[in-house]
């Protein structure tokens, strides 16, 4: 077999393995091929991609007096830039903008120069005045997500639920966005962004409170790590008055701490408390927030009337009692009732997955940015657990959670039950945990003696 049949088998033997290692070690692959790749690319032709994307400006009169001396024109100066740098998911490069520049120039040629340099997406970030930031995502990097090898380290109520487009971890902080709003249709992959909030939560000191009107089946499975359960509109009135309870005693706490006295703490929220006088936090989870606003007579309306006002007095006052929201739902607008919308104003953070109409995505991302909402829209049936994240500060995010089983989810909840924290007025509302029924004794067959 001469050389160059065993060049080519080695070729092609080399094509597979990076084949294979593309699509089943995207990060691997990167760091052996597409990083180096890329980066003499963008090397090579950065002026040229720069200029031909109209993010040049004209030389300076010296460099162009000193280009005439010599019989040469003086080229427009692209940005100048940093050496770019490797990152799990791409590269990174640091602009110092030239004068009349501004990051919306680069963000309109975001997508030119995505094409230009041959990576999967674009996407800048202003540092400071005159300073961006422009990473390069080198493939989709929400096409399989899965759980951080190396657990983040956060904060007391914060959570990294799911990846963003542009490889870092969306957060969840509680105490910066205090109340969030989950919107998505069936099968969009909502349960499973919420089943990585609980099961983050339960590894905390943290009271879960679920009010689930289809009678409970959606928070059922995590019963053994919640301090309250409401099945029905009458228990979730009824733990909306507790709640409210709760709030208003923890107020008279604070209000007693900042009095005068030796121990006085001049503070309005219970974060300021000392540890050892402080309440544990409360995140109350409404599953499917229609059911709340549904009535089909006087009474239910003036039991919807109340749980609303409730859920209201909650989401203005709750911050600062330690009590967070986290409203589901498919829809949530005007249409659903009085209040809805004042609620819906309340809830900071807004997650939109897949949804079946626009006005629904205008509901939960319209007044945040209208292109996150048009982003909310073109999210695939074929890609469950897809979301747009938002906050009222107007930046907004794809995300996408890692998978997670429901009975990974319930185990999460049954091994930490023991975390559950001493909460007197939930106790009539802790849920029922069934024990597992022992398996029954089965007697082995005798064979009968025969001969």
């Amino acid at each position: 077999m001469s050389n160059a049949l065993w060049m080519l088998l080695l070729a092609l033997l080399v094509a597979a393995v990076l084949a294979v290692v593309r699509r089943r070690l995207p990060v691997l692959f990167w760091w052996l091929v597409g990083y180096p790749a890329v980066t003499l690319r963008v090397l090579a032709t950065y002026r040229a991609t720069m200029d031909a994307c109209g993010l040049t400006v004209p030389a300076s009169a010296m460099r162009r007096a000193t280009a005439r001396m010599v019989g040469r024109q003086a080229a427009p100066v692209p940005p100048r830039r940093s050496l770019p740098l490797p990152t799990g998911s791409g590269l990174v490069m640091r602009l110092r903008m030239a004068a009349g520049q501004a990051p919306e120039d680069f963000n309109a040629s975001a997508d030119r120069l995505r094409h230009a340099w041959g990576v999967h997406a674009v996407h800048v970030r202003p540092t400071k005045p005159g300073r961006l930031e422009l990473r390069l995502v080198g493939w989709d990097v929400l096409a399989d997500v899965r759980p951080p090898r190396r657990w983040l380290r956060t904060e007391p109520l914060t959570l990294p639920l799911a990846l963003r487009e542009d490889g870092h971890w969306h957060v969840r902080d509680f105490r910066t966005v205090p109340h969030e709003l989950i919107l998505g249709a069936t099968q969009s992959g909502k349960s499973v962004y919420l089943r990585n909030l609980l099961c983050g939560l339960a590894r905390q000191p943290v009271a879960l409170v679920g009010i689930d009107c289809k009678w409970g089946v959606e928070l059922a499975p995590f019963r053994p790590r919640l301090s309250a359960l409401a099945d029905t509109p009458d228990r979730a009135n009824d733990l909306l008055d507790v709640l409210v309870d709760e709030m208003e005693a923890r107020f008279r706490l604070i209000g007693m701490r900042g009095g005068a006295g030796p121990d006085a703490v001049l503070t309005s929220d219970v974060w300021g408390l000392p540890e050892k006088a402080r309440p544990v936090p409360v995140v109350v989870v409404v599953d499917e927030v229609a059911e709340l606003f549904l009535a089909a007579s006087k009474d239910d309306e003036k039991r919807r009337d109340a749980m609303v006002t409730k859920l209201i007095r909650l989401a203005q006052l709750g911050r600062a009692a330690g009590i967070y929201l986290e409203v589901c739902g498919q829809r949530f607008g005007a249409e659903l009732g009085r209040g809805a919308t004042m609620l819906r104003a309340q809830l900071t953070g807004r997650v939109c997955h897949r949804v079946n109409d626009e006005t629904s995505a205008n509901m939960a991302l319209g007044d945040i940015a209208p292109e996150a909402a048009l982003a909310a829209t073109r999210i695939p049936a074929e890609r469950p657990g897809v979301a747009v994240v938002g906050d009222s500060s107007g930046g907004w995010s794809r995300v996408r959670s890692p998978h997670l089983t429901l009975e990974d989810a319930a185990a999460v909840c049954r091994d930490t039950s023991g975390l559950i924290p001493v909460l007197p007025r939930l106790d009539t509302f802790r849920p029922v945990v069934p024990q597992p029924s022992a398996a029954p004794v089965v007697q082995p067959a005798t064979r009968p003696v025969t001969g």
